[in-house]
C-alpha cells in the first residue's frame, strides 16, 4: 500500500517513504558539504489527503501515545523509540477563564516523560536513527530539546552529544547528564551554540537534532496539532510560545490536516507569543502580514530586556519562515509578552488551577491576557493554552517570582 506521507526534498525533488533512507553526500540526490546526508536538511513532510481518508478513521489518540498517528509519521514505527509520549490532558481552566473573560482550555505538555513538549520530536527522530542504523545524536538548546532527546536517546541506546548556551538553566543542564549525554557548554547565545553543533556535526556525520535541522522533529509537532484536534474540535484559537517557531508551526500542520481530511469542521487560528526580549518572529510577522487586528496586536516598540524565559530566549530562529507562514495561513496573530507579566502568570497558574509552568508557558497565559485586552480574542470564543514545560525545569525563576510578590505585598503593607 502507498503511504500517505513522504519526505520530498526541496532542492532535488527526490521523494522518500517511511522506512526508506534519506539520501547521503555521493547518492543520486542534491550535494550539500554542509551533511552527510544530503537531502535531509532539505526535505518537508507531504502529505496524501486522498489516501489519508480512506485509512485514517479518527484522531483520537486510541493507543495513549503519538503513535496513534504513525500513518501520519515519516517512519515505519514498527519498533518506536518510546517512552510513552504523548495524550496530554487537555483540562478545562474555568477559575483563570474567569478571571481572563474566556473559555479557557489547557494542554499539558509538561506531563511528557522529559517534561516538555519537545518529546514528540525527539520520539520520532530517535525512531528513525534506530531504523536507519544511526548510532549518534546530536542537538543544540536552550535547554527542553536536549534534555528531551538525550532521554530518548538513551532509551534506544544511541550516544548524544549536546551543545547549550552557558547561561541555560542549571535543571535543564544537568538533567541531559542523568540521561547519559555528553553536554558541551558554550560561550555565548543560543546561535552559537547552533553553529558549534552544525560544524560539529558535518565534520562527524552524526544525526542532528536541533530546530531547522530535521523534519522528524516537525513530524512529531504535528501530534500535538492531532490532539487538540481530537481534545477540543471547537477550538477558535491555539496559543503558543515561540522561540525557533517550529512547535507551533508543526502543531498548525497537525491541526492544518485535521481539517483537510474532515476530522474538524475548521481549523483555529494561532496566537504566537514571543517576549519582549525575543521579538524576531513577531517583527517579522507583523512586517509582512499587517492587517487591523496585527496592528492592534502589535505594542510598536519593544524594550529588549533579558528574558527568564529561556527556552524562547531565541534570537536566530531557524523555524521563522514556517512560523510566519502558520500564522497567516491560519488568520492568526502574534503578541508579546514583558518580564512582569511572565512572572505573574507563573503564579497565576499556580494559585488558580494547580499547575506549575516554566517561564514560556506561563508567557502563553500573559499572551492570552494581552489579546483579551485588546479584543483580539472575543469572550464568547474558545482558546486552548499549550503549556510546552514543567516548572521543575526551571525552579529558580519559580523561586523569584514568589520572592517578587513578597516583596511588593511588604512594600504595600509599609505604605
Amino acid at each position: 500500500m502507498e503511504p500517505g506521507v513522504r519526505l520530498v526534498c526541496d532542492r532535488c525533488g527526490n521523494r522518500f517513504s517511511p522506512g526508506e533512507p534519506l539520501g547521503r553526500s555521493g547518492d543520486s540526490c542534491c550535494s550539500d558539504s554542509a551533511t552527510t546526508h544530503s537531502c535531509l536538511g532539505h526535505v518537508h513532510l507531504s502529505y496524501d489527503y486522498k489516501r489519508l481518508q480512506t485509512t485514517l478513521s479518527s484522531l483520537v489518540a486510541d493507543t495513549g501515545d503519538i503513535w496513534s498517528y504513525r500513518p501520519l509519521l515519516p517512519v515505519t514505527g514498527a519498533q518506536p523509540v518510546t517512552l510513552g509520549e504523548g495524550d496530554t490532558d487537555c483540562i478545562t481552566a474555568n477559575r483563570l477563564g474567569g478571571e481572563l473573560d474566556i473559555d479557557l482550555r489547557l494542554k499539558l505538555e509538561g506531563q511528557l516523560p522529559s517534561g516538555s513538549t519537545k518529546d514528540r520530536g525527539s520520539a520520532v527522530l530517535a525512531t528513525y536513527a534506530r531504523e536507519q542504523g544511526h548510532d549518534t545524536i546530536a542537538c543544540a538548546s536552550t535547554g527542553n530539546a536536549a534534555a528531551s532527546i538525550a532521554a530518548y536517546t538513551a532509551r534506544a541506546g544511541l550516544d548524544c552529544r549536546l551543545f547549550v548556551p552557558t547561561t541555560t538553566p542549571q535543571t535543564k543542564a544537568v538533567q541531559p547528564e542523568i540521561y547519559g549525554a555528553t553536554v558541551n557548554r558554550i560561550d555565548g547565545t543560543y546561535a552559537t551554540a547552533f553553529n558549534a553543533c552544525a560544524e560539529t556535526v558535518a565534520n562527524e556525520g552524526w544525526l542532528d537534532r536541533s530546530a531547522g535541522a530535521s523534519p522528524f522533529t516537525a513530524a512529531g509537532a504535528a501530534t500535538l496539532g492531532f490532539e487538540i484536534s481530537a481534545d477540543c474540535p471547537d477550538a477558535d484559537w491555539v496559543v503558543m510560545p515561540m522561540g525557533n517557531g517550529g512547535t507551533l508551526a508543526g502543531a498548525w500542520k497537525g491541526l492544518f490536516l485535521a481539517s483537510k481530511l474532515g476530522f474538524i469542521e475548521e481549523a483555529p487560528r494561532m496566537l504566537g507569543v514571543q517576549t519582549r526580549g525575543a521579538t524576531t518572529i513577531h517583527d517579522a510577522f507583523h512586517e509582512r502580514y499587517a492587517t487591523s487586528d496585527s496592528v492592534k496586536a502589535d505594542p510598536s516598540n519593544c524594550s529588549g530586556e533579558k528574558t527568564q524565559a529561556d527556552s524562547i530566549d531565541v534570537q536566530e530562529p531557524h523555524r521563522l519562515e514556517e512560523a510566519c507562514h502558520a500564522l497567516a495561513e491560519s488568520d492568526g496573530t502574534s503578541v508579546l509578552a514583558s518580564e512582569d507579566a511572565i512572572t505573574n502568570s507563573i503564579r497565576r497558574l499556580g494559585r488558580t488551577e494547580g499547575i506549575f509552568a516554566e517561564p514560556a508557558s506561563a508567557a502563553v497565559i500573559a499572551g492570552i491576557h494581552t489579546a483579551r485586552e485588546r479584543d483580539l480574542i472575543d469572550p464568547s470564543e474558545t482558546a486552548v493554552g499549550v503549556i510546552t514545560g514543567s516548572g521543575l525545569k526551571d525552579a529558580a525563576s519559580a523561586q523569584a517570582a514568589l520572592t517578587q510578590a513578597k516583596q511588593r505585598y511588604t512594600g504595600r503593607r509599609k505604605l
